[in-house]
């Protein structure tokens, strides 16, 4: 491609992503084709044109079915799991003044282990034999929840022998039923809202069930009522650290509430991972850096008594059942010589301390 032609279809660009190992593909209006690889956004090829309105509109037919074009026309935006020859996508295409611009996330179909993602299995796996509570995967957009989520519901799958069903926005990895039965739920596509299939999901006796996103009240007071009643509950929440997702889940209740929501969690609460993708110094990929809590009775106390502030130092003392923060798993990172000093000063919680142990 000499002048790089625009494509005829998305999936040839697609295509390229899978083959160059990237996590996104973006094509809009009035901007060269451009893909994330390791993290980083940039042109696929350094010389090609911006594409046109036509091109983009050309681009968006090719692939949206007539519901998909209905709802774009309709509400101006489309979010959906795309299947491809070559694999599946969670694509969204948004009507903006100038054209059409199309993201599509690359899903990975594989299903990595718990091992293979560098989760530490010994400390992970007492968290996926409870018969009930609540096990949190945070972290922000694109740092790996969905992965870590595909790897646990994975291993729960061939360890027991239960049912689990998955509520999902849209359904990204497809398990096949091993030990337990499994059974997934598009949110829009088979039900309206996380909430409402959340409760749906009660009347069907699953065992685990997994929520794509806690991102409301309801799901999160309905998800803590499920924990609570002899579910096992895996959900995600885009919060940075285990402080700042329990602040987070405690936050959208009513102050009323407060109290008994505190409690509530303390006793529902199995663990909280939380996750960031940091690029490696070599600039070869990206690294997992993972904070676990593990909700002891330290931990239960402090949460119980509001003073989420206090969990850190607790965290420190609980390394016998895994416990790690943010900043001793970017230390390790640095100290293995796998990330830079810059990126673990730049993702510190406590950017003091990472600096005092700089000059240490």
């Amino acid at each position: 491609m000499s002048n790089h032609q625009v494509l005829d279809h998305v999936d040839q660009y697609l295509q390229l992503g899978r083959e160059y190992d990237c996590s996104d593909i973006h094509l809009s209006t009035a901007y060269p084709p451009a893909w994330r690889r390791f993290g980083q956004l940039q042109p696929i090829w350094e010389d090609h044109e911006p594409l046109s309105p036509e091109d983009t509109e050309r681009l968006a037919k090719s692939f949206l079915g007539p519901a998909e074009w209905e709802r774009l026309d309709l509400k101006g935006d489309v979010d959906f799991a795309y299947s491809a020859p070559n694999g599946r996508y969670r694509a969204s295409v948004v009507k903006q003044r100038l054209g059409y611009d199309m993201v599509f996330r690359i899903i990975n179909t594989q299903i990595r282990s718990i091992e293979d993602i560098g989760l530490p299995l010994e400390h992970i796996l007492p968290l996926t034999r409870y018969q009930n509570g609540l096990i949190l995967v945070t972290g922000s957009v694109g740092s790996g929840k969905s992965t870590t989520l595909a790897a646990l519901i994975d291993f729960i799958n061939r360890d027991r022998e239960d049912h689990i069903l998955t509520l999902e926005d849209p359904i990204e990895y497809v398990f096949e039923s091993k030990g337990c039965h499994v059974n997934q739920r598009e949110v829009h596509a088979h039900t309206e809202s996380f909430a409402k299939a959340l409760r749906g999901a009660l009347r069907e006796d699953p065992d685990i069930i997994m929520v794509g996103e806690m991102r409301d009240l309801e799901t999160i007071q309905l998800a803590l009522t499920a924990a609570e009643t002899g579910h096992l509950v895996l959900g995600t929440l885009h919060t940075g650290n285990a402080p700042r997702t329990l602040d987070r889940v405690l936050d959208v209740f009513p102050t009323d509430q407060r109290d008994q929501i505190r409690i509530m969690v303390s006793e529902s609460l199995r663990g909280i991972l939380s996750q960031q993708l940091v690029p490696k110094g070599d600039g070869s990929g990206r690294v997992m850096a993972l904070e676990l809590l593990v909700n002891t009775p330290a931990v239960a106390n402090c949460i119980r008594e509001g003073k989420t502030f206090m969990l850190p130092g607790v965290m420190q003392t609980g390394k016998n059942v895994g416990m790690i923060t943010m900043d001793e798993s970017l230390r390790r990172l640095y100290v293995e010589g796998v990330i830079t000093r810059d990126e673990a000063l730049f993702r510190a919680d406590d950017k003091a301390q990472m600096k005092a142990f700089f000059q240490s």
